[in-house]
């Protein structure tokens, strides 16, 4: 995941050069890596309704979902916050955040030999939260605190 995180980021800059030229180097790359909790949710929010829907409707996948939404809202809310102050990213960006994300776990789904197994295992770290914000991207959401908290 860090390292689809890492090509995101510079994805998301390479598209917005008249933008990066407003802010500097490091607001840019920040807001980028803001996005990437947008992306986040975009990849729990993809495979849950996926996996409900492919392993026989299984509720524990929405549950899983709003559970995961429930425990990472403020960190959502946080990044839009930080974004905003930091001059707020480009047209689109969250979009293409939403759908880079997206588009990764249905790669990996596609490639995955055993579409069950891999719905399971997801669950699984749905539900034991090792898919969070806060695990996923801590130092990220640390310098997002950091900022909101000055």
């Amino acid at each position: 995941m860090r390292t689809v995180l890492a090509a995101w980021m510079a994805l998301i800059a390479a598209a917005t050069p008249g933008w990066a030229q407003e802010q500097s180097e490091a607001d840019v790359a920040l807001v980028g890596e803001l996005m990437a909790f947008h992306g986040s949710k975009a990849i729990v929010e993809v495979m849950t309704t996926h996996c409900y829907e492919t392993t026989g409707l299984d509720n524990a996948y929405k549950d899983a979902a709003a559970n995961w939404y429930l425990r990472n809202v403020g960190y959502l809310d946080l990044a839009d916050r930080v974004i905003a102050r930091l001059g707020g990213g480009t047209e689109g960006q969250q979009k293409a955040a939403e759908t880079y994300g997206g588009s990764q776990i249905m790669t990996a789904y596609n490639q995955a030999p055993d579409k069950d197994v891999f719905c399971r295992a997801f669950l699984e770290q749905i539900e034991s939260e090792a898919l969070d914000i806060d695990r996923q991207l801590p130092d990220i959401l640390k310098r997002a605190q950091d900022i909101s908290a000055s």
